[in-house]
């Protein structure tokens, strides 16, 4: 569903069409019992307050209740997460410019750790960067996009070393209630006023063969917008 979503956006770059464009914010979406309570967005939002940048996801149920099992192998295992797709540039959070789609997402993987300087985060749920591009063999039709063998982009410094556009910063992150909050200081996000985002839950998964594309979305949970549209606007906290 979500590769056919993103497609034309990929394709024409209108997802910085988006930036400066009318939007409603923050974005909101119907209850639907057919989506887990743990992920089924009823809003979605990104504000600035001061010095620092809020996203934050209220869901209708626990935020955080359900995770995936553990396998006992990196290969196959899986991901859940609670996604922020943004209309900033790779550039704004410290990759090479114009490398795909820009996303804020907390994760919880059980399997595996892939936090900044060889720290452990398996068991937390904890915020990365991701850059999404499109890629078919995906369930899901996305991939976080792979890093090909001898190449050496650019990678901002709390990159976990693994072959992915990723970031592993240690962004103050709680889920309480049915809320998601993520604090990030301005600073560090080029690009942030005015920008455009959608709300995304969703599970991923490790490729069975550890080969490209290595880490898939397998499963689209919710978009709040419906249609990945980006209408969410970022503006200052009232």
């Amino acid at each position: 569903m979500l590769r056919h979503i993103l497609t034309g956006a990929l394709i024409a770059g209108a997802l910085s069409l988006w930036v400066g464009g009318a939007g409603a914010h923050p974005v909101t979406a119907k209850p639907d019992d057919k989506v887990k309570a743990a992920f089924d967005i009823i809003e979605t939002r990104i504000v600035t307050n001061k010095d620092t940048a809020i996203f934050s996801t209220r869901v209708r149920g626990e935020a955080g209740k359900d995770r995936p099992d553990a396998t006992g192998k990196f290969e196959g295992s899986s991901v859940y997460a609670y996604v922020w797709p943004t209309s900033l540039n790779s550039a704004d959070v410290g990759f090479d410019k114009d490398q795909g789609i820009v996303a804020l997402a907390v994760t919880f993987h059980p399997d595996f750790d892939d936090a900044a300087y060889g720290k452990k985060n398996r068991t937390v749920w904890h915020p990365h960067w991701v850059v999404l591009n499109e890629d078919k063999a995906c369930a899901g039709g996305l991939k976080v996009t792979d890093i090909p063998d001898g190449t050496k982009p650019k990678l901002p410094e709390t990159w976990p070393g693994v072959p992915l556009l990723i970031d592993s910063p240690e962004y103050p992150t709680s889920l309480k209630g049915d809320t998601v909050d993520v604090s990030i200081p301005l600073k560090l996000i080029g690009g942030i006023a005015g920008a455009s985002y959608d709300g995304v839950t969703a599970g991923l998964k490790v490729n069975g063969n550890l080969h490209s594309p290595l880490l898939c979305v397998d499963n689209v949970f919710k978009v709040a917008s419906g249609n990945l549209s980006l209408p969410g606007k970022v503006t200052p906290a009232k």
